[in-house]
C-alpha cells in the first residue's frame, strides 16, 4: 500500500489528469480513503459529484484553470494542474501578510507603527487610499486590514516599503513555498526584484498547491504563530469582494482573499464546515477579459465554492444558536 503524504500525492497527480476515466477517478477516492488519515470525528464526504462538477467547470473554461481543494480534517485532496505557476494578481498578499505578522512576531515590526501616505505614494486601481489627502497617517495595521480586505494597492505598497520585498521571498520559502514570491510593488514594476518573472506574471506567482499550503497552516497555526494566524484569519474573514467563490455563499464568514487582472482571477479560502476545507482555485489566459459581475472566470469559480458546500455541508447550528 502507499503509505504517507507523498505517495498519496503520486497517485493523486496520475489518476486526477484530465484524460482519465470515471473508474480511475472513482478509484482515486478509494485509494484516497485508503492512504489518508482522518482527525476524529471528521466524516470523509462522496466527492464524486464535486469531481463531476470540477471537471465540467475546467473542460468548458476559456483559459486555463488550476485548483487545490484540499479538507483539512479528513485528507481529502482534489488537485489539477497544482503545482503549475500562476499569475497572483492580489492574492499575493496573503503572503504579504504572513510576512508582515511574522515581523511583528519576531518584534521587528509594530502593528502599531505609524505610517505617513505621500502623494507619491498613491496609486490607481483597488482601495480607498488612492483618494485619500496626502499627509495623513495610518497604523501598519490600518495598512494590513485595508490591503486585506478591500485589497488597497497603495496599502500594500505602504507595507512592502515597511517590510522589504525580499523578506517575503525569504519568509515563503522558509515555510516550504519556493513558487510564491511577489516582484514589485502594485503598479511599480519598474522597480521590480524579479523583472523576467515579473513580466511573465505581473505583481506575484504562485501554484494551487503552495497557496492552499499557505492557508492550511494559517489553519493550523503554523503560518507565524496560533495567536497571529488567527489574527490574520479574522482579518481575511472581512474581506468585501464575495464575487467569486462566495458569490453564492450566505451566512459564513470565509477568511479569503482574491486577486484579478484582465486574464486573471483567483482566490484562495478557508471553509469551516462541518470539517474545514481550504480551496484555491486560479486562471490565467482567460479569454474573457470584461470588468463585470458575470465574467466567466467569477462564474466558475462560483461553480467551484458552490459544490464545496453541496460535498462538506454547514455545520448545523445548535437550538440556543439561532435564537
Amino acid at each position: 500500500m502507499i503509505q504517507g503524504w507523498v505517495g498519496k500525492r503520486v497517485l493523486q497527480q496520475f489518476l486526477l489528469r484530465p484524460e482519465m476515466s470515471l473508474i480511475a477517478r472513482r478509484l482515486t477516492i478509494i485509494a484516497t480513503l485508503l492512504v489518508a488519515p482522518s482527525v476524529a470525528g471528521a466524516q470523509r464526504a462522496d466527492t464524486i459529484p464535486l469531481h463531476r462538477t470540477l471537471d465540467s467547470v475546467s473542460h468548458h473554461f476559456h483559459g486555463v484553470l488550476g485548483y487545490s481543494i484540499d479538507n483539512l480534517d479528513t485528507g481529502e485532496r482534489l488537485t489539477l494542474r497544482g503545482d503549475e505557476t500562476f499569475p497572483t494578481a492580489s492574492l499575493i498578499k496573503v503572503a504579504i501578510l504572513v510576512t508582515l505578522y511574522d515581523l511583528v512576531d519576531k518584534g521587528m515590526v509594530s502593528l502599531d507603527d505609524q505610517l505617513t501616505l505621500l502623494k507619491i505614494d498613491q496609486v490607481p486601481g483597488s482601495g480607498v487610499l488612492q483618494y485619500m489627502h496626502p499627509g495623513m497617517t495610518l497604523t501598519v495595521r490600518d495598512a494590513a486590514v485595508l490591503m486585506s480586505i478591500l485589497s488597497d494597492n497603495t496599502a500594500t505598497n505602504l507595507l512592502l516599503d515597511k517590510i522589504v520585498i525580499r523578506r517575503v521571498w525569504q519568509k515563503m520559502e522558509a515555510l516550504g513555498l519556493p513558487h510564491t514570491k511577489v516582484h514589485s510593488k502594485v503598479f511599480l514594476r519598474i522597480a521590480s526584484v524579479a523583472v523576467d518573472s515579473s513580466v511573465k506574471y505581473g505583481l506575484g506567482v504562485t501554484t494551487p498547491n503552495e497557496m492552499a499550503r499557505l492557508f492550511e497552516m494559517m489553519a493550523n497555526g503554523k503560518a507565524v504563530s496560533p495567536k497571529a494566524d488567527s489574527a490574520m484569519l479574522d482579518v481575511l474573514a472581512n474581506n468585501q469582494d464575495m464575487e467569486l467563490m462566495q458569490r453564492t455563499i450566505s451566512g459564513l464568514a470565509v477568511p479569503h482573499k482574491t486577486g484579478a487582472t484582465d486574464s486573471v482571477r483567483t482566490e484562495c479560502a478557508l471553509f469551516r464546515l462541518q470539517s474545514r476545507v481550504v480551496a484555491c482555485a486560479l486562471t490565467k489566459q482567460n479569454t474573457d477579459t470584461r470588468w463585470v459581475v458575470d465574467n466567466e472566470a467569477q462564474l466558475a469559480l462560483g461553480k467551484i465554492g458552490e459544490a464545496i458546500l453541496r460535498t462538506w455541508p454547514k455545520k448545523q447550528e445548535r437550538a440556543d444558536d439561532s435564537r
